[in-house]
């Protein structure tokens, strides 16, 4: 599966479980981390981890590798690594502190044509 069938995949597992101001930034020629993030936010413990469970299990569907999920516990920032999308769901009274946004500034953001957000 491509970069950007995978960052479509993820976006729409997490419109599903209904999170909010989803951002996807192209990290292509700007780090050597992943082509994409995507970046959401969930209103409750509950929430971020549902989306984030959700994001993992359809990953897992397309036999794509999950590298490493990191902060469900706490569910305040929650990151999943998918290899060419790293997916940050973070908790909405954590979001605007670590303004990944600015701090990757440089990103120019995906249009995510196939979500409702």
């Amino acid at each position: 599966m491509e970069g950007k069938e995978l960052l479509e995949l993820a976006a729409n597992a997490a419109d599903e479980k209904k999170a909010e101001h989803l951002v996807a930034l192209d990290m292509r020629g700007i780090s050597l981390i992943a082509d994409y993030f995507l970046i959401g936010q969930g209103n409750s413990h509950k929430q971020v981890q549902a989306i984030a469970r959700d994001i993992k299990k359809k990953a897992q569907e397309q036999e794509q590798e999950v590298k490493r999920l990191e902060g469900f516990d706490e569910a305040k920032w929650i990151l999943i690594d998918l290899g060419d999308v790293i997916v940050h769901v973070f908790h909405k009274d954590e979001r605007h502190y670590y303004n990944l946004e600015k701090l990757w500034g440089d990103a120019s953001q995906v249009q995510l044509d196939t979500v409702s957000t």
